[in-house]
């Protein structure tokens, strides 16, 4: 976990991925023909790594950012790395979810007034003992700890963030999983007042609603899978999946669902969101493959978001599920990944 990464040759016509590369090609044109009528912004604003210096209204008047609060955890020396961390304000400043739109600062300018407390997490299905949790029960039900993984968005971009939260199996074995289980869903919250992506359907990029993702049972259970509640030391940010959201840190960060409200054992495959809007695209599995690109870009190379914007981010080697091969490759044995993508 501690490999280091060869520094690339920076060569800058391909650090950027225009971005009807990496949105529905129907939704980016649309989106830009009603941007462009209406004059809101510039083109820049909608561009990967765009970072601006902070978020206003109308009236060019600062907007207090939604509030975060600091945590107690301890770090777990096993999940930590030497690699740089990307710094904390692009974390929060460069996102993809969808619910607050599909620019990479929309859910940063769009989700400030998300109101996450009252929140209700169900764990349902086949399991011993359903279980709702409450806001607080999330910070209380389980120690809470720091874990630092990497973080490969399908976009060929990526980050290192410390998170902090729980394994998912310690969450799971609360519940009991019945034998009969094989597969865990996930569904993010439905309420189209607070997320207006949900609302309008060219701002939340064509999505069926609620988002769902779904695991198999032996990832939802492996050691690195983690339901984080807060990122560096704080309480996560509502761009960032507040209150509590998945990382399962060796697949493409789509995956990784935000804002969870329901978990579920079930006993066959569950629908996943972008599996269901373009299927040739965006597998089930959507593990880290340097040797299976997508589509319409290469999967083999990867932009590190660090210091800088993103013309300045080093473009490094892609690795085999994304560096946590050593934990998770076993249990792809025999399967064809290219077809299992």
């Amino acid at each position: 976990m501690n490999r280091k990464f060869i520094k690339g040759i920076l060569h800058r016509p391909r650090w950027e991925l225009p971005q009807s590369e990496v949105t529905p090609e129907a939704v980016f044109r649309e989106r830009r023909r009603i941007t462009a009528m209406l004059g809101f912004g510039s083109i820049a604003a909608s561009l990967p790594g765009y970072v601006q210096a902070g978020i206003f209204d109308l009236f060019g008047e600062p907007q207090a950012l939604a509030p975060t609060r600091q945590l107690n955890f301890t770090a777990d020396q096993q999940y930590q790395t030497s690699e740089t961390q990307t710094p904390y304000d692009k974390v929060i400043r460069h996102n993809n979810f969808y619910e607050f739109g599909t620019g990479k600062q929309d859910p940063f300018e769009n989700a400030q007034k998300f109101k996450v407390d009252p929140w209700s997490l169900t764990i349902d299905g086949l399991v011993d003992k359903p279980l709702t949790l409450g806001y607080d029960d999330l910070y209380k039900l389980l120690p809470l700890e720091q874990r630092t993984y990497r973080l490969r968005c399908v976009e060929a971009w990526s980050m290192v963030i410390p998170w902090v939260g729980f394994p998912l199996a310690a969450l799971l074995k609360k519940v009991g999983v019945s034998s009969k289980a094989t597969h865990v869903a996930f569904e993010t919250l439905f309420d189209p007042e607070q997320m207006p992506g949900q609302r309008n359907p060219l701002m939340g990029g064509g999505i069926h609603y609620p988002y769902v993702e779904g695991l198999r049972l032996d990832e939802a259970t492996n050691e690195l899978t983690f339901m984080a509640v807060g990122l560096y030391d704080k309480t996560l940010s509502p761009q960032s999946g507040a209150p509590i959201r998945l990382v399962v840190p060796w697949k493409y960060g789509f995956k990784s669902i935000k804002s969870v409200v329901r978990i579920r054992l079930v006993d066959k495959q569950p629908p996943s969101s972008w599996n269901q809007l373009v299927p040739h695209e965006y597998g089930f599995y959507a593990n880290v493959n340097p040797q299976v690109d997508h589509p319409r870009w290469s999967q083999a190379s990867e932009r590190r978001i660090a210091e800088g914007g993103l013309f300045n981010a080093k473009r490094i080697p892609t690795l085999p599920f994304n560096g946590y091969a050593e934990q998770v490759a076993a249990m792809y044995q025999g399967m064809d990944l290219r077809k299992f993508f």
